[in-house]
């Protein structure tokens, strides 16, 4: 990879429905040479897919928390996460807790519910979130990416 992937990285993490013909004039680069770096991204496995952000307000979801989980039975409770919609991110980790849960619900009471079920495959400590500062930070550094490349806002405004 070179300085040119990366910012293709960089324009894509903030805009992933941003054309062709716009990316080739923000990297002066032809529309083909585009094509053919993104082709090549991809069957690398450096990008794994185009994805929507979705803001969990939209949809009635507004508590947000990250749930260390050390389970009695890892299969049962992976199986459980799997199936859980309240988990959106899940972490097998090392240390004292087995899992890293990120997990949105509708309210602090719809929250209770669910580490009350989770509880049943083993403990939990809770951490709600108050406020997000940032998350989904770009994985392509500032030196690697030209900083004039435009980012969209998530909430389209």
């Amino acid at each position: 990879m070179d300085h040119i992937d990366n910012k293709i990285l960089s324009i894509l993490h903030g805009n992933a429905r941003i054309t062709i013909s716009e990316m080739s004039r923000l990297i002066a680069m032809s529309q083909p040479a585009v094509t053919e770096r993104l082709r090549k991204l991809e069957e690398q496995g450096v990008i794994t897919g185009y994805r929507a952000v979705i803001a969990p307000s939209k949809l009635g979801k507004y508590t947000t928390a990250f749930v260390l989980f050390k389970s009695n039975n890892c299969r049962e409770f992976e199986a459980y996460a799997e199936s859980a919609p309240e988990i959106v991110d899940f972490y097998r980790t090392s240390g004292e807790y087995n899992y890293l849960l990120k997990v949105v619900t509708a309210t602090s009471e719809s929250l209770e519910t669910f580490l009350e079920t989770c509880n049943t495959f083993g403990h939990s400590s809770t951490l709600v979130v108050l406020s997000t500062r940032f998350e989904d930070k770009s994985l392509v550094s500032s030196e690697d990416a030209s900083s004039t490349i435009p980012r969209i806002n998530p909430t389209g405004i």
